[in-house]
C-alpha cells in the first residue's frame, strides 16, 4: 500500500532530466561503513520492525537480508500505506511495536507535526539534496518514481494501448488505481491525470472527471493493481510507480506486460524513512536507514527499480541500468511545486473520490 507523496520544484533537474538509465558504469558499490557505536547499540537491540517495507517493494528484501547477514539485524514488516502508519506510530505511543517506517513525501512533514518521529543524519546526509530531507533529521527520501501504465498485452489489443492519459478516455479495457486517498501510488495517479488536462496541485477536478468518465463507461476495475491481481490477469492497465510496474513485470512475465510513462503528463516523488519517537529498537533503525542510504543500500533500491535519492553520487552496473525505461519517456513528468495546495486537495480525495467518482460506478 502507501500514502501521498510529493516534491520540490528544486529536483526537477535531478528527478526528471537526469533518469537512473542514464547511469551506466561498472565500478562496484559497496556498504558504507557504519558507525561502531551505533553497529554495536543496534546489534545489543538485535531487530527492527518495520511498517510499508515490504520485500515486493522497491526491493526492500535485499536490504533486510543484509541487514541480517552482515549485521545480525532480525527484521519484520507489516504492510501499510502511509496514513495507517503515521496513525499507527500516534495511537501506539509508548508501547510501540514499529521501529521504523516508509512514507510517501507529503506524510514525513505530517509525522514531524504529529510528534512520533525521532531524528537521525546519516554519514551520507550531505549528500542527499536538500529538498530530500528534514533539515533536522527526522524524514529523508531514500528513492523517487515516476506514475506510468501497466498494461497487460495479451489483454489489450496493440491498437488500444494507452500512451497518455488522453488515450484512456476510449477503449474496451478497464482501468485499476487502486486506494485512493489513502495510498500515495493512487493519489499520485489522480494528480498526474490532473496535471495532463490542465488541473494542478490546488485543483484535481480535471484528474478526478478522467477516473469519473472511466466509472460511467463501466470501464472503472476496484481491482488492487497487485501482483498477485496482475499475475491471475484481473488487471488490464494500471496506475503505479515505475518501480512498481518494472518489478512486477519482471517478476511475472516481461513479455506479457508494456510498461509506458504517460506522453502527456505525470508526477515525479518520492518516499522517506520515518524512525517512531517511542521506537523499542530505535538503534536497529537507525542502522536501517544507515544502511538504505549507503551505496549498498542504494544499489539495492535501484535492483528494484526505484531511482536511489543519491544516484549522482552512484555508478550504477550496466544490467542494473538496462532494466529501466529510455530516459525521454520521463520528458512531461515533473514535481510537485505546490506544496499547501497539494496537501489540501489530498485531504479532501477520499471524500472527492467517493462523490465525484464512485457514484458514478456501474
Amino acid at each position: 500500500m502507501k500514502s501521498i507523496a510529493t516534491t520540490s520544484s528544486r529536483s526537477t533537474g535531478l528527478l526528471v532530466s537526469t533518469c537512473m538509465a542514464a547511469l551506466l558504469g561498472s565500478a562496484s558499490v559497496s556498504a558504507a561503513d557504519m558507525p561502531a557505536d551505533l553497529l554495536e547499540a543496534a546489534q545489543s537491540e538485535g531487530r527492527v520492525d518495520s511498517v510499508g517495507m515490504p520485500d515486493s517493494w522497491a526491493n526492500w528484501k535485499d536490504t533486510w537480508a543484509d541487514l541480517e547477514s552482515k549485521y545480525s539485524i532480525a527484521h519484520s514488516d507489516t504492510d501499510m500505506s502511509s496514513a495507517e502508519e503515521v496513525a499507527k506510530f500516534k495511537a501506539e505511543g509508548e508501547n510501540a511495536t514499529a521501529d521504523i517506517g516508509d512514507v510517501g513525501f507529503a506524510f514525513g512533514p505530517i509525522a514531524v507535526q504529529q510528534g512520533v518521529t525521532q531524528a537521525y543524519k546519516t554519514t551520507t546526509w550531505e549528500q542527499i539534496p536538500e529538498w530530500a530531507k528534514d533539515k533536522d533529521g527526522h524524514w529523508v527520501l531514500g528513492y523517487t518514481g515516476t506514475i506510468s501504465f501497466m498494461i497487460n498485452k495479451t489483454l489489450v489489443s496493440e491498437d488500444e494501448r494507452p500512451t497518455s492519459f488522453a488515450d484512456l478516455a476510449e477503449g474496451d479495457y478497464k482501468v485499476s488505481v487502486g486506494a485512493v486517498g489513502k495510498a500515495s501510488q493512487a493519489n499520485n495517479a489522480i494528480l498526474a491525470a490532473a496535471f495532463a488536462n490542465g488541473g494542478k496541485e490546488s485543483d484535481l477536478t480535471p484528474g478526478l472527471e478522467v477516473f469519473a468518465e472511466l466509472a460511467r463507461q463501466g470501464r472503472l476495475s476496484l481491482a488492487e493493481p497487485s501482483i498477485a491481481n496482475l499475475e491471475k490477469g484481473e488487471v488490464e492497465v494500471a496506475l503505479l510507480w515505475d518501480f512498481n510496474a518494472l518489478n512486477y513485470r519482471d517478476q511475472i512475465n516481461r513479455d506479457t506486460f508494456e510498461v509506458v510513462i504517460p506522453s502527456d503528463a505525470s508526477v515525479t516523488s518520492g518516499y522517506a524513512t520515518i524512525i517512531n519517537k517511542h521506537a523499542a529498537h530505535p538503534n536497529a533503525a537507525k542502522l536501517a536507514r544507515e544502511y538504505i542510504l549507503s551505496d549498498a543500500g542504494q544499489l539495492n533500491l535501484a535492483k528494484g527499480y526505484a531511482r536511489p535519492i543519491r544516484a549522482e553520487h552512484l555508478t550504477l552496473p550496466e544490467d542494473i541500468a538496462a532494466k529501466l525505461l529510455p530516459n525521454e519517456q520521463y520528458a512531461n513528468a515533473r514535481p510537485v511545486q505546490d506544496f499547501s495546495g497539494w496537501e489540501a486537495s489530498a485531504k479532501q480525495l477520499p471524500r472527492q473520490w467517493q462523490s465525484q467518482v464512485l457514484i458514478h460506478q456501474q
